[in-house]
């Protein structure tokens, strides 16, 4: 029998294989942006609200998977434990006020995106905008971000300074006083920053490419 976790599961997993969000791949499929949300998949009397065979078929034509691959994805999502974690936008991140000083968002509202169980209780999704990341992210692809990970140098990390600056970097180089940070994108450059000037780093765990 197929639960009701299970298909929206399936759903949020082709999403990421995709480097999509929820709501991502609803666009992507041409359905409202809004169909895929946490809000919509139960009613307001409480009862699990099932998407449509019509949407599943949507998302299927628009990911270019076969009725069989979307029933493969549900069957594991059946057998693995799966929470939802936090889903913010790149730009959105960077404005501030949306973490605490250990690097995990706080508040809420948040879209979010199903990710396995049992890996990190801190893990969060940013999701990438933009092209100054190319060719390593590309717009619309999905990071997972673990702020209670060790960073070593040449982990894949994002920084928040105590100015506000918010970035996608590897780890060049630490030492007592500065934090040596290497671009993503070849075009820019290296960056040195003071050890004082860094709130927080947390290092990239995963991404949907």
């Amino acid at each position: 029998m197929l639960s009701h976790e299970a298909i929206w599961n399936a759903i949020d997993a082709l999403a990421s294989r995709h480097g999509l969000s929820a709501s991502g791949l609803a666009r992507k499929a041409g359905l409202d942006p809004t169909a895929f949300n946490r809000s919509k998949r139960t009613g307001a009397d409480g009862r699990p609200r099932w998407p449509s065979t019509e949407s599943i078929a949507k998302v299927l034509d628009a990911t270019g998977a076969t009725i069989d691959d979307f029933l493969s994805v549900v069957r594991h999502q059946e057998q693995v434990p799966h929470r939802t974690i936090p889903l913010i936008g790149f730009a959105q991140a960077g404005r501030g006020g949306f973490f605490d000083d250990g690097g995990f968002p706080v508040g809420s509202g948040w879209d979010e995106v199903s990710f396995p169980d049992g890996i990190d209780e801190k893990v969060y999704a940013l999701e990438i905008s933009g092209d100054s990341m190319l060719p390593l992210y590309r717009d619309g692809d999905v990071i997972i971000v673990s702020p209670t990970s060790s960073v070593r140098r040449g982990d894949r990390v994002v920084v928040k300074t105590t100015d506000g600056e918010f970035m996608a970097k590897e780890l060049k180089r630490r030492t007592a006083r500065t934090v040596e940070l290497r671009p993503l994108n070849p075009e820019h450059e290296d960056r040195a920053l003071p050890l004082g000037d860094i709130a927080w780093m947390a290092r990239i765990i995963w991404s949907s490419q």
